[in-house]
């Protein structure tokens, strides 16, 4: 299992400056989990993000893992770790004997059958800073990915390096190693040209120091912020295999969640552009008093050559009716539409080749950027979700321009990751909005904003409350900030 790669370090030979970190790698193996047991409040800082964005159970390749230390932490549900210097090889497949550990270098690693693959996740921590050819590595990793693979390189700022240096040092005894000092656009980028698409960027740690309990505080409310966060000591890179071919035959579901609406009923289902030939329409009702599920009855009786399928949701709220409607659907692609029609049902197009497209995996509808139709949205309303744009920007690492409109796409296996992991935000929101929105966040998906034109109601009242509502939407953007930021 643990046999040496069939190219062995003498028949290739290494930089002078590649020589000098081996040595001193190889030279430190010993003393290494001391080191991270001495600075323990760091590497746990340091974790915690990389657990976050990391679910327990994935297949997890670890490259440049040194003793095996944040491997193990991660709990993968497969393991592989691998790294240029024996000795720390040697001394992870001791310490952790469920995980898997090879002898290899990073840069050559061809197709070594001791990894195996593909991999959920591919972790480079600090090990970028060795490389001699940062592109060339980068390119090599596409044979340990499959489509929905994250690649996560986390790396020290370079604001910070002579500091960094100077403790490794004193702390350490090290030599001073010349070191690629690489910042998080410049590993952004080298990811793009590798032909890997870059879905966030993110900056932790200010405080390496445990300091009575001060350093917990100030890396979980003040580090993440604005302007401030830049200068954290540690930065993360975000990135999947970017898509080299349109996704075909998929299977479609559109969820339609629906109270009062009993005159936009036909119109739902008519104006559908057929989006594939496995094609399904599924209605949830909630509790409505002007016959909308009785219309939805007799508008699937009207068009029987359309797959729709009606239900009275189990609960309240649309957040209620999404999961409802998505726990019921069967196809590929969950689409949600909202029955007022203010979207109009035609743009789905969009939204599908969006995603079939590889353009994002999580396709968000924007109501924000075109111009509205007189009286589709009150004043204090579009005041309102620009604030929310810019506040959930800068808390998903992605540009988001609208959270609240109601049209949302993805995949159904990625519903089925996110639902997985409801329990870490819990049952906080009756909208469904941000209970899709975090989880994708959670999950690294990337996500795409389709522009729409935001269409006044022809049917019925809006079913939202400004101040009511508006009140509920500040307690969200403090809820995303305690579990996305302040982690």
């Amino acid at each position: 299992m643990n046999a040496e790669p069939a190219v062995s370090r003498a028949s290739r030979p290494y930089s002078d400056r590649k020589q000098r970190i081996l040595a001193a790698n190889d030279a430190s193996a010993e003393g290494r989990d001391r080191w991270i047991a001495r600075n323990r409040f760091f590497f746990d800082e340091d974790w915690r993000y990389l657990r976050h964005v990391v679910p327990e159970g994935r297949r997890v390749l670890d490259l440049g893992c040194g003793t095996g230390a944040l491997l193990a932490a991660l709990e993968p549900s497969l393991g592989v770790g691998v790294d240029l210097s024996l000795p720390m090889v040697e001394r992870a497949r001791a310490a952790h004997p469920r995980l898997r550990f090879v002898h290899a270098d990073v840069e050559w690693l061809g197709d070594n059958g001791d990894i195996g693959g593909p991999f959920d996740t591919i972790i480079l921590s600090d090990t970028i800073g060795c490389l001699d050819d940062c592109w060339e590595t980068f390119r090599g990793l596409h044979r340990f990915c499959h489509p929905q693979t994250r690649v996560i390189i986390s790396y020290h700022s370079p604001f910070w390096a002579p500091l960094s240096a100077l403790y490794a040092r004193i702390g350490r005894g090290e030599p001073f190693l010349l070191k690629n000092w690489l910042l998080s656009e410049d590993i952004a980028n080298l990811l793009e040209l590798a032909d890997f698409q870059v879905i966030k960027r993110e900056w932790r740690l200010l405080m390496p120091f445990r300091l009575l309990g001060l350093g917990r505080l100030v890396n979980r409310f003040v580090a993440t912020l604005p302007l401030v966060r830049k200068l954290c000591l540690r930065t993360y890179v975000i990135a999947r295999p970017a898509p080299n071919a349109p996704a075909r035959d998929l299977s479609i579901s559109v969820v339609i969640p629906c109270r009062n609406e009993r005159g936009n009923i036909e119109a739902a289902v008519t104006r559908l552009p057929r989006l594939a030939a496995d094609m399904e329409v599924v209605f949830v009702e909630g509790g409505s008093r002007d016959g909308t599920f009785e219309e939805i009855l007799r508008v699937k009786a009207a068009h029987p050559e359309i797959d729709i399928k009606a239900f009275r949701q189990p609960g309240q709220g649309k957040g209620d009716a999404v999961r409802h409607g998505f726990a019921q659907a069967r196809g590929d692609v969950l689409m949600i539409l909202d029955a007022d029609l203010t979207m109009p049902p035609e743009d789905l197009t969009k939204f599908h080749d969006a995603l079939v497209s590889g353009k994002g995996e999580f396709i968000n509808g924007s109501r924000l950027i075109y111009p509205m139709e007189k009286q589709a949205m009150r004043f204090l309303n579009q005041v309102a979700n620009y604030f929310f744009a810019l506040a959930f920007t800068y808390l998903l690492n992605q540009r988001f321009t609208d959270t609240l409109c109601g049209t949302k796409v993805l995949r159904r296996d990625d519903y089925l990751a996110l639902a997985r992991n409801r329990h870490y935000f819990g049952d906080f929101d009756p909208f469904g909005d941000f209970d899709l929105i975090f989880g994708a966040d959670k999950l690294s998906l990337r996500m795409a904003e389709v522009p729409i034109r935001y269409a006044a109601r022809e049917y019925g009242e809006t079913q939202i409350s400004r101040f009511r509502h508006g009140w509920l939407l500040l307690r969200m953007v403090c809820f995303a900030f305690m579990k996305l930021k302040a982690l």
